[in-house]
């Protein structure tokens, strides 16, 4: 179904400028004194990078004279909105990003009345390969730094303390990393950038650890070291099929860590967190939905730290892959709730911009400029009960 390799190394392109939320506090303090500037200038250019400050003229602690020439050196602009899209009332907002580079890149930002969570991209492209995700089949352009990264989600977190959504101002709660690329084939800088969002201010987002996710298809590598580094962010899995002969196809990463040693991995984290993990499971229609998969995931996770959130599938224009029918997704949720497995259903925000997709990643072509849709976990709500039957 996929004729595409997977790729773990980024092709190099160049890289982007210097910037602040790219160095330690450490790094940070030399590179201000190396600039003629006292050092606790640092901790000055870290507060107002976090609240979202980008205008020069509003630091207005550092000395006038400064401030160009750091905010040049330092905070250089990483980020340049192409275009916003609005759904659900407003409430949600899809942004496309271009890079230094040209490459492009999307957040999604989602208010709830309890919670705000924004979407991010670790990588520009894919490079797992998964047929039915649109990003994946557009192959990988590269990583994101740290920064590229972390200011997605200071973008968020701004657009918020400003009211930008209905509801006014408000707070920016979750983060999840389930935009563009595989977070733990860029483990580095996603590391850094977990540090920047639960650091507290003035070096970070001062986010809890748990209102963090993690989503991966399963690069066991990455999600051991997650594990050996006592990080309590949640952990979810995009697994999509139980048995290893389908999933070789659907998630080709399969051929190199197989369903069981994925999922070990996960309860080796589960175990040391003391913390449910999530499976990520995109219902396509007569290819994963069948009542005895659901029987063969239940049977996998039955007795184990995990909740399956199911996503029905948001195909992309073209595709042939296409969502299970409501009464497909009743039987497969009703099958793992008797295999004792909790599961909820994703309520999907955002469907009339591609805001929400049952993909880590599904991309449409908009005036020829590639966009990105994705959907968050939210894997410990309460579950979402489907309609009875005959409900539309």
């Amino acid at each position: 179904m996929t004729a595409l390799p997977l790729v773990f190394d980024a092709p190099r392109r160049g890289k982007p400028p210097r910037h602040l939320a790219d160095l330690t506090r450490e790094e940070a303090r030399a590179a201000v004194a190396e600039l003629g500037q006292p050092a606790f200038r640092a901790d000055q250019l870290s507060r107002h990078f976090y609240r979202g400050t980008t205008d020069p003229a509003q630091m207005t602690d550092v000395p006038a004279a400064a401030r160009e020439t750091l905010t040049a050196a330092l905070l250089p602009g990483l980020l340049t909105p192409v275009r916003h899209q609005a759904a659900d009332g407003g409430r949600t907002r899809k942004t496309l990003w271009r890079l230094h580079d040209g490459a492009l890149v999307e957040s999604v930002l989602m208010r709830y009345p309890d919670r705000a969570t924004v979407c991010i991209s670790s990588q520009a492209g894919c490079g797992m390969a998964c047929p039915f995700c649109a990003t994946g089949q557009g192959g990988l352009t590269r990583n994101l730094s740290a920064a590229e990264i972390i200011g997605q989600a200071v973008a968020a977190a701004r657009a918020m303390a400003d009211g930008d959504l209905p509801g006014g101002p408000g707070r920016l709660s979750n983060v999840v990393f389930m935009g563009m690329g595989e977070p733990l084939a860029n483990y580095a800088r996603v590391r850094t950038t977990l540090q920047a969002l639960y650091s507290p201010a003035p070096h970070g987002l001062g986010l809890s650890q748990r209102s963090i996710t993690v989503s991966t298809v399963g690069v066991v590598p990455g999600i051991r070291k997650l594990t050996e580094e006592g990080l309590s962010v949640t952990l979810a899995v995009s697994l999509h099929a139980p048995d290893d002969e389908l999933r070789d196809t659907l998630v080709p990463i399969n051929t190199r860590w197989k369903v069981a040693e994925v999922v070990a991995a996960a309860d080796a984290y589960a175990e040391r967190t003391g913390r449910r993990y999530s499976i990520e499971y995109a219902l396509i229609r007569d290819v994963n939905d069948q009542p005895e998969r659901a029987d063969m995931l239940g049977r996998l996770l039955a007795r184990r730290r995990a909740h399956v959130n199911l996503i029905p599938l948001n195909p992309t224009p073209g595709s042939p892959w296409d969502a299970s029918p409501l009464p497909a997704q009743r039987v497969f949720v009703a099958r793992l709730r008797a295999a004792g497995v909790p599961t909820t259903v994703r309520d999907t925000r955002g469907q009339d911009i591609d805001g929400a997709c049952g993909q880590l990643a599904a991309a449409d072509l908009a005036e020829g400029v590639p966009s990105v849709a994705v959907v968050p976990p939210e894997p410990l709500e309460p579950p979402m009960e489907l309609g009875a039957e005959g409900d539309e």
